[in-house]
């Protein structure tokens, strides 16, 4: 696959409705889960862009998005990654830049990057327990070129809900 120096960006993000039965963090993962967690994510969405069908990245949201937000908005948001290819990472470690932690808001948050040329793929993924399991409330990837900054050509896509969980879409 070749990468193209070009930047991709987009992110979904929506607040997180409080947690009550937070009285006890959830443990962070293994850095094998992390890898997996990560993994699974970016290839749902290689497979959405590639295909137009989001639905299943929408059903791996967590449930606060999945009431706000429908996969169309998924489908708008990630408009400038339509038809390209990040499936090189399948094979590829993760190159974790923060350590796994969780946030004051009890979302899990996993920041890192595929060292592929000519450009880097990196990530910002956060999980919200749902459903008794983590699962995907905010995307952030980028794909940029290793060698050269981004220029007034590089595509950038953004879709973002506020972060107090009034509904309303931004």
């Amino acid at each position: 696959m070749l990468w193209r120096p070009v930047l991709l960006c987009a992110a979904v993000s929506t607040g997180l409705l409080s947690f009550p039965a937070w009285a006890q963090s959830p443990a962070l993962p293994t850095p094998k889960v992390e890898e997996v967690m990560v993994k699974v994510a970016l290839l749902t969405l290689n497979d959405a862009n590639l295909t137009g069908n989001y639905n299943v990245l929408y059903a791996k949201m967590a449930e606060p998005f999945r009431e706000r937000f429908s996969a169309d908005t998924l489908k708008r948001a990630f408009k400038a990654f339509a038809g390209h290819h990040i499936d090189a990472i399948a094979g590829m470690p993760i190159v974790a830049t923060e350590d796994p932690r969780i946030a004051d808001s009890g979302a899990l948050l996993l920041r890192g990057y595929f060292d592929t040329t000519p450009s880097r793929l990196s990530y910002e993924l956060d999980y919200a327990m749902s459903e008794g399991e983590w699962k995907l409330i905010t995307i952030d990837v980028k794909v940029r070129s290793t060698q050269t900054n981004a220029s007034a050509t590089d595509l950038i896509a953004r879709a973002a809900a506020d972060l107090e969980g009034s509904g309303t879409q931004k």
